[in-house]
């Protein structure tokens, strides 16, 4: 199994979560080189950075509204991660051999496609990681600062007729 690399295409321009996911990339490539009795402390550690990865993940979208799914996501994985753990445990290390072929690969695809939509949308938003504030309401926001749909102007009836 070849290490992951933190490359050019991971890069989504909002800097906290780059480094999250750098640190990601670290924490797989330390699991990936471990074997023996340090395998399971490794994993142990893997998942604790992925847990706080994933919850802040989940505090900015709980905080812009952003779609569910990404949360339904990052709790699948999570629950695979643990269940493999267990089973690792348990003397399973080619269901824990699988889930490190894997994980690079969901990595790739979540980050281009969830993570990708989430820091654009942080952006569009004008979302302040740090403080959890908005900068400006999302573009989609009527003219009076309400979100959602906005109702286009009753016509009288004689702009009808027009």
């Amino acid at each position: 199994m070849a290490a992951m690399e933190w490359t050019d295409k991971l890069a989504l321009g909002q800097v906290q979560m780059d480094d999250t996911h750098r640190e990601f990339v670290d924490a797989y490539n330390r699991l990936l080189s471990t074997s023996g009795e340090a395998l399971l402390v490794e994993m142990d550690a893997f998942i604790a950075h992925t847990v706080e990865h994933f919850d802040q993940e989940n505090r900015w979208m709980a905080l812009i509204g952003f779609p569910g799914c990404h949360k339904a996501e990052h709790d699948r994985v999570l629950a695979v991660c643990n269940d493999v753990r267990k089973r690792m445990a348990l003397g399973d290390t080619a269901l824990g051999r699988q889930l490190l072929q894997e994980l690079p690969i969901w990595f790739d695809n979540h980050v281009a496609t969830m993570d990708s939509a989430l820091a654009a949308y942080i952006e569009a938003v004008g979302f302040d990681v740090q403080t959890g504030e908005i900068r400006k309401p999302p573009q989609d926001s009527c003219e009076d600062g309400s979100s959602g749909c906005c109702t286009p102007p009753v016509l009288s009836p004689d702009s009808q007729a027009a």
